[in-house]
């Protein structure tokens, strides 16, 4: 467990000294949601029922910054082998990079989402929900972009091709999301959410050793 504490405090220093996915995925996640109702016109109505869609796909969009690098730095500076020679199981070292990522990209976005939902019109009452399924969903995105991160990092030019392999497996993570917060006002919601929570249990179960797996086919 000290192992483990210490990788996380390590990559959230480094994620806020060089910048990386610090703020940037926050400023792009308010930049995209800003935007979508100048596209939509005056209809508050329209937009006040796809506000929690924009504000998921803006999350998708956001948690992707970052991802390339998720590995890329440990392998050019060598820790990536220290890393599995060290005694924490390589899996749990891949938790601890996906929970720092998560802290500096993710749960901002958690954060500014009641403030951009007034802003898209979202109804009172759908707040909260939206909030929870970002809190719930956005682990995910997450841990399968880990995978991506892991099978793309010893390519040239990797990181163009993690959006490419990430985005088809987020789709389940975004319909479940985006249905929960429909179904805000009938009992369709706490359906939805416990999917959601399934999505993100079977990511966190199965995410580290995909990632782990990959890493070391890499090293190979």
């Amino acid at each position: 467990m000290r192992t483990f504490s210490a990788l996380l405090g390590r990559d959230l220093r480094l994620a806020v000294r060089s910048g990386g996915g610090f703020g940037l995925s926050l400023v792009f996640f308010i930049s995209v949601v800003s935007v979508t109702p100048f596209a939509l016109g005056p209809d508050l109505a329209l937009l006040g029922r796809i506000a929690p869609a924009i504000l998921w796909i803006g999350a998708l969009l956001a948690s992707l910054i970052g991802l390339d690098r998720l590995f890329q730095t440990d392998l050019d500076d060598g820790s990536l082998d220290l890393l599995s020679a060290s005694g924490l199981p390589l899996p749990l070292s891949v938790l601890a990079k996906c929970l720092a990522h998560w802290l500096v990209t993710g749960l901002p976005l958690v954060l500014a989402a009641p403030v951009l939902g007034l802003l898209l019109n979202i109804a009172p009452n759908a707040i909260l929900p939206v909030m929870l399924t970002l809190f719930v969903g956005t682990p995910a995105l997450t841990l399968l972009g880990a995978i991506g991160a892991a099978l793309t990092v010893t390519l040239r030019r990797g990181g163009l091709l993690v959006p490419v392999l990430i985005l088809p497996l987020s789709v389940p993570v975004l319909i479940f999301a985006v249905a929960a917060t429909a179904a805000v006002e009938s009992e369709g919601f706490g359906t939805a959410l416990s999917l959601l929570s399934g999505i993100t249990l079977g990511c966190l179960a199965l995410a580290p050793f995909a990632a782990a797996a990959a890493l070391k086919a890499g090293q190979q």
